[in-house]
């Protein structure tokens, strides 16, 4: 079964900085509820992601790879592939994301098209789960995302006031 999904959310950064921050996949993949990264090499990378569909818990593991990276136009496309860890199930998407100037100065609108095609179990419960699930995914990932983003401002933040500040020298 094939399905188009189309989701958005805000970044707290500027295009450039979210452009770094989402090309780090291993930083970031804790975001996204269930994935985890077992290696990166280059442009590929191998890991693994349990979802909750309905009654059903799958779990996949396999590879995806940056088909294409355009930092002038901060636009990436992801092709990933994974098997069903138990269970004859596959999944397949092709994902292209592009950032752009939020309207509110200092974020960043990220925008995801995702073409995703599964098989087995997931299959089964037609098209109207998915996009429901997905949708869910999404907003954890980008509620996580910008947690992150933020404690790395607030801790970028100490430390610029904490190297400022001079330590005071006793008089002799």
């Amino acid at each position: 079964m094939a399905i188009e999904l189309d989701s958005s959310f805000t970044v707290p950064a500027p295009p450039e900085q979210a452009w770094n921050v989402l090309l780090d996949v291993e930083r970031i993949a804790p975001c996204m509820p269930g994935a985890s990264v077992i290696s990166v090499d280059g442009d590929e990378i191998q890991g693994q992601v349990k979802v909750k569909l309905g009654p059903l818990s799958l779990a996949y593991k396999g590879t995806a790879k940056f088909t294409e990276k355009d930092e002038s136009t901060h636009t990436i496309s992801i092709e990933a592939t994974g098997k069903e860890t138990r269970g004859a199930g596959t999944a397949s998407a092709t994902v292209q994301a592009s950032l752009k100037p939020a309207d509110t100065g200092g974020e960043t609108l990220v925008s995801i098209h995702t073409s995703l095609s599964v098989t087995g179990r997931p299959a089964q419960f037609g098209r109207s789960l998915l996009p429901e699930v997905s949708g869910k995914l999404i907003a954890q990932f980008a509620t996580n995302l910008q947690a992150m983003i933020n404690a790395d401002g607030a801790a970028a933040a100490e430390t610029g006031a904490a190297e400022t500040a001079a330590p005071e020298t006793p008089a002799a």
